[in-house]
């Protein structure tokens, strides 16, 4: 258990920040509409001084659900506590936790999909009715005492919202899908961040920068700091378009915002296979990579950039996927898609 202490505005770290993570919502960029929902239900719980319905956020990697988990303590100035759900093995690893929470504090459980089933269904009476059942004793001497807790707020963060049992899904009273960010977003998220990384940038490298970022902070901000690393190492520390181009060159990443790893999944699916159709087993054999990696870490990315297409024979490679190796796209192609 991680229980982090509120970070007032005094309290924040000046100049060259590691961790790039706004403290409030009125500093974050973009999930706009997401921001203003959870104002109101903010607001209005502070107002009845009642706790905060409990909330789950669902979508992506990268896209914020951490840094929420982080605002909304502080916009409700209280403490929180975090946990991870694959550590969660039974109830008794939760049991701590809930025992030790003070009134409307924040429990985050991230990546909540991932704990077992006994546990799930022992935070049904802790979020429902802020109780628990605690065995007392052994064999004919146990008994149940219902220990009473104090009212708090259950905040989820999940990337596969479908694994989650809807018992457990409907007893979050707020739920909220993190959407990908707009190039505008990025841009705006490059530009901030640089000045708190004490980095001059100019306008025109930090879209190029988010124009490679996938619509995703995280992937902005692990890109910008490869930049400034170069930018500090082979040129003048400042970070020009010419600079920024020569970093991500070094660093493999294309036009698309697509790794090595991405171009050689492509390039698999199109040279080797000649477009496919073409199963994920034959795909990563060929890499060498496990088809895991393949399907959790690559194929998202295409499949939303519209390079590849999952079939009931296999991955297609689409048209568009040809013209980005500058492939001739094969006439017959288009009707072996479906056949």
């Amino acid at each position: 258990m991680t229980r982090v202490p509120l970070m007032t505005k005094e309290s924040q770290p000046e100049g060259d920040d590691p961790n790039l993570r706004p403290a409030a919502m009125n500093q974050m960029i973009g999930q706009r509409e997401v921001i203003e929902r959870l104002r109101i239900a903010i607001d209005a719980a502070k107002q009845r001084g009642e706790t905060l319905g409990h909330v789950l956020f669902d979508g992506p990697p990268g896209l914020g659900k951490t840094t929420f988990a982080h605002c909304i303590p502080n916009e409700l100035n209280v403490a929180i506590d975090f946990l991870s759900g694959p550590t969660l093995k039974a109830p008794k690893d939760l049991v701590p936790n809930l025992t030790n929470l003070q009134a409307k504090q924040v429990l985050f459980i991230d990546e909540i999909h991932r704990i077992p089933k006994a546990v799930e269904e022992y935070l049904y009476t802790a979020m429902e009715d802020f109780r628990i059942d605690l065995i007392l004793g052994e064999g004919l001497n146990a008994r149940t005492h219902n220990f009473k807790l104090k009212p708090f707020t259950l905040i989820g963060a999940t990337t596969r919202a479908g694994m989650l049992s809807g018992p457990l899904r409907d007893r979050f009273q707020i739920r909220e899908h993190l959407d990908f960010y707009s190039l505008a977003e990025l841009t705006q998220l490059v530009q901030r961040n640089a000045s708190k990384l004490n980095v001059q940038i100019a306008d025109e490298a930090a879209e190029f920068i988010a124009l490679r970022s996938r619509g995703t902070p995280r992937i902005a901000n692990n890109r910008l700091r490869w930049v400034r690393d170069y930018a500090q190492s082979r040129a003048d520390g400042k970070i020009s378009l010419a600079v920024a181009e020569a970093a991500l060159k070094m660093a493999g990443i294309d036009r698309l915002g697509m790794d090595r790893q991405d171009l050689r999944y492509l390039e698999t699916v199109v040279r080797v296979c000649g477009g496919g159709p073409v199963g994920i087993e034959s795909i990563a054999a060929t890499m060498n990579t496990s088809s895991d990696t393949l399907e959790d870490e690559v194929e998202p990315f295409l499949l939303r950039s519209e390079l590849i297409l999952r079939t009931p024979r296999g991955r297609v490679a689409t048209a568009k996927a040809f013209e980005h190796l500058n492939i001739e796209w094969p006439r017959d192609h288009q009707g072996r898609l479906f056949e």
